[in-house]
């Protein structure tokens, strides 16, 4: 389906962003009142329309309901939960010491959160639902007045957030622009007070120079490649299994999946013959036929794939139907670091297995490419812990299960380098969204 986005010119943007300023800066939005009544709004948008919103992503990417459920809804209810219990103490002002003799008695100070402004929020469409509206409410929890690009990607989706976020939310202060290239390039042109970017890096680079005409601070959460290491003498049967429930779901369109394996010899192939009865337990002898497996975005997403699976060997999987926008869950063995495979992130439900000798070649391995959004690793061993933690640079470093770390709400999530900049989620997106200030007070007597 081709959707006609309406037009939305750089006129139409400059005029939105006016109007958000003005009713941001009448103070409409500063009251933990207001705050609180959109959180608890939003809140209600995700419970009221569950099933609205389980058929959209089924039709964008072939989302089961249970994932719908747990990573999209779900999640995000845990994330604005967090904020209703715990904003007002997060706001209150926070007394700083002022211990200098060359002060006159009496000084006084404090930090407190103020709104940035007017925040403009643009999502991914692999979790349009999670990725979007999770930010978002870290902007209202702030205080801001929001402007909403959903994924013009995830069709459906979009469109169904453009017709219940205004039935929801505070019309005055919080927008919702659909569409592609044109209108996001209009948004970008406009001088916003932060924004927030969800997606690959090529973008990212757009979205900074443009935001760099204005001094506009941005968060970027991108991806990269997740490695995972897997140590010599683990469990590869649990190991199969996190392995593959992570990359493998929602077709493996995960920012933060594991993007390829690095091991020995004999543990690739014992964990590839893992990953085989894994697979067929998750979704049957035919994962095409499964109700739970994911399809891939779109059409300019599947090519892209499928020309990678050249690289190397295929030792799982490796169908592909274009027509649904299908490739199975596909594990390739005897890959080179120089493959196409290894040149970008996957995206996609495609795991490399590469071999190294050693810890300090996994490391360097790892150390030799741009800083990756996660680093994974299965291991027992405490000093390989320590040097997996203190010789690479990522995002976060995981042992015993990937991704799930994006989902703890008292956990920053943000990358490093190539991988992103800035971090969000509880306590951590309401300083993104938030200038801490500084209150000084001096007597004059």
């Amino acid at each position: 389906m081709t959707t006609t986005w309406p037009d939305f010119t750089e006129t139409d943007a400059a005029a939105l962003v006016t109007r958000l300023r003005k009713v941001h800066r009448s103070g409409r939005t500063k009251p933990l009142a207001w705050r609180r009544a959109q959180l608890t709004q939003l809140r209600a948008l995700l419970t009221d329309n569950r099933k609205d919103i389980a058929d959209a992503l089924w039709a964008d990417l072939h989302k089961s309901p249970n994932e719908v459920d747990i990573a999209e809804i779900n999640l995000t209810i845990l994330e604005i939960d967090d904020y209703l219990e715990h904003l007002e103490e997060w706001l209150a002002p926070q007394p700083a010491e002022v211990d200098v003799p060359h002060l006159p008695e009496g000084t006084t100070a404090h930090t407190e959160f103020d709104p940035l402004g007017v925040a403009l929020v643009l999502s991914a469409w692999n979790y349009p639902i999670y990725l979007l509206l999770t930010p978002v409410a870290g902007a209202l929890a702030a205080g801001n007045a929001v402007v909403i690009k959903p994924s013009e990607l995830a069709e459906q989706t979009s469109a169904l957030l453009a017709r219940l976020i205004p039935a929801y939310l505070d019309t005055d202060a919080v927008a919702v622009v659909e569409g592609g290239v044109a209108p996001t390039t209009a948004l970008l042109a406009q001088n916003f007070d932060h924004i927030f970017y969800t997606g690959n890096g090529t973008v990212g680079r757009i979205v900074m120079r443009a935001a760099a005409e204005h001094l506009t601070p941005v968060t970027l959460e991108l991806g990269g490649k997740s490695p995972v290491f897997v140590d010599r003498d683990t469990d590869i049967a649990a190991v199969a299994e996190r392995i593959a429930s992570t990359k493998f779901s929602n077709a493996g369109q995960i920012c933060v999946a594991p993007d390829y394996v690095l091991t020995d010899p004999e543990t690739a192939q014992a964990l590839t013959t893992a990953l085989a009865q894994v697979v067929q337990e998750l979704y049957g002898d035919d994962p095409q036929t499964s109700g739970t497996y994911g399809r891939i975005i779109n059409e300019r997403h599947f090519d892209r794939l499928t020309a990678l699976l050249g690289s190397g060997r295929t030792a799982l999987g490796g169908q592909s139907d274009r027509t649904e926008k299908y490739i199975a869950p596909t594990v390739l063995l005897d890959v080179q670091p120089d493959e196409p495979v290894m040149q970008e992130e996957i995206f996609g439900p495609i795991l490399p297995i590469l071999t190294v000798a050693d810890l300090t070649e996994a490391i360097d391995f790892i150390n030799d490419r741009d800083k990756p959004l996660a680093v994974y690793a299965f291991t027992d061993n405490d000093t390989t812990r320590t040097r997996l933690i203190t010789e690479t640079s990522s995002g976060a470093v995981n042992f015993g299960l990937p991704v799930f770390h994006l989902t703890v709400p008292t956990l920053p999530f943000g990358g490093v380098g190539e991988s992103g900049m800035g971090n969000y989620h509880g306590r951590y997106s309401l300083e993104t969204f938030s200038h801490r200030k500084t209150v000084f007070n001096v007597p004059l007597n």
